[in-house]
């Protein structure tokens, strides 16, 4: 069983062990930490955190354009680490996770990575 570290920057860098295997979410909340959930399929965006540093598999996540993929965000509930990784949980790591369409307008790269590449502009 492979196991990694997550450090939770915005949380006075607060450390746990999780297992490569088994989604962060539950991981972090078997081991007291409150997250909030809603689908835990990876169709929402409610357990959604900002990655600072390392790497996860989130490919079951289909909520995610590629404006928040390129800004950090992974999905939680169905993220499993692939390295030690530093994580910004709570809404207060949401700066980028939101945006105002009409003031922002993605590009049609930023799109669902299903619908859109770079290569498409």
């Amino acid at each position: 069983m492979t196991k990694y570290k997550v450090t939770i920057t915005n949380r006075d860098n607060v450390e746990y062990e999780v297992d490569a295997k088994r989604p962060i979410l539950d991981e972090l909340r078997n081991q007291g930490v409150d997250l909030p959930y809603g689908c835990k399929y990876g169709g929402c965006i409610t357990c959604a955190a900002k990655l600072t540093s390392g790497d996860v598999d989130q490919k079951r996540q289909v909520a995610l354009n590629n404006w928040q993929l390129d800004n950090g965000y992974v999905i939680l509930c169905v993220a499993r680490a692939k390295s030690d990784i530093t994580l910004e949980i709570g809404t207060e790591s949401h700066y980028k996770l939101y945006r105002n369409p009409f003031l922002e307008p993605l590009k049609s790269y930023q799109l669902k990575a299903d619908i859109a590449s770079k290569e498409d502009i």
